[in-house]
């Protein structure tokens, strides 16, 4: 059994958990600032004024 190839090997693997676990913390980020930004969209958005009642029931068309 070669030592060198399963060091190697290891090692590999421990790089590739290591490049994983910043692969899903960068992503979490990525959707945590979209989240964010989705709120304050939602929170800037003017709330629909409501009309009176009589307004738009009548449409005059004898102009």
């Amino acid at each position: 059994m070669n030592v060198t190839g399963i060091a190697a090997a290891a090692t590999e693997m421990s790089q590739a958990r290591t490049a994983e676990a910043v692969q899903m913390a960068v992503l979490k980020k990525a959707i945590d600032v979209q989240e964010k930004g989705a709120l304050q969209l939602l929170e800037a958005a003017s709330p629909v004024a409501s009309n009176p009642p009589n307004l738009g029931n009548r449409v005059d068309i004898s102009a």
